[in-house]
């Protein structure tokens, strides 16, 4: 073999291997230009703070347990996934702040971790915190009720934003 035939063939090589990687990446898709997560406005809307009460000591320990904080590395955007509905929702009690709603896989395969993704704003447009819903085993065709448990007091939230991202089987 002559060096410009290697020179070809490594070339070709290198053009279907890119073009593989293309087309898995647009399978996947649902991610930003940059590869990253696309993310959804979601709306605070008229949460009545001064009717909700500050977590005590306790119950911010108990949310604290229940907030998910780590993101999972293995997880990218799938087309499969979709956010059917998303609102935030202040509870009673030791929940406080939450943004709740529906993803429903629908696809015809099984999803083997679904991470929801939210980020916390306040007035001025900051990031407040970064939390997280997930699962495991989520069949294709089916939904999940997911709620995230969010530390910041309602009346210091005024925004957020939402993805979901997935790990298929």
């Amino acid at each position: 073999m002559t060096r410009s035939e290697s020179t070809s063939r490594r070339r070709v090589l290198a053009s279907v291997g890119s073009g593989i990687a293309a087309a898995a990446a647009g399978c996947l898709g649902g991610g930003g230009l940059d590869g990253q997560p696309a993310y959804e406005d979601g709306n605070v809307g008229d949460v009545n703070a001064s009717n909700v009460s500050s977590r005590s000591a306790t119950q911010l320990s108990a949310a604290s347990a229940l907030a998910q904080q780590e993101p999972t590395a293995s997880v990218t955007p799938l087309n499969p996934l979709e956010l059917v509905e998303h609102e935030f929702v202040v509870e009673d009690g030791y929940l406080g702040s939450t943004v709740q709603g529906i993803v429903a896989n629908t696809g015809r395969n099984r999803i083997q971790t679904v991470e929801v993704r939210t980020r916390i704003y306040n007035g001025s447009g900051n990031v407040l915190g970064r939390y997280l819903a997930s699962t495991g085993d989520l069949d294709g065709g089916s939904s999940w009720e997911f709620q995230v448990v969010v530390l910041e007091a309602p009346s210091d939230v005024a925004d957020y934003d939402i993805t979901v991202l997935g790990t298929p089987s």
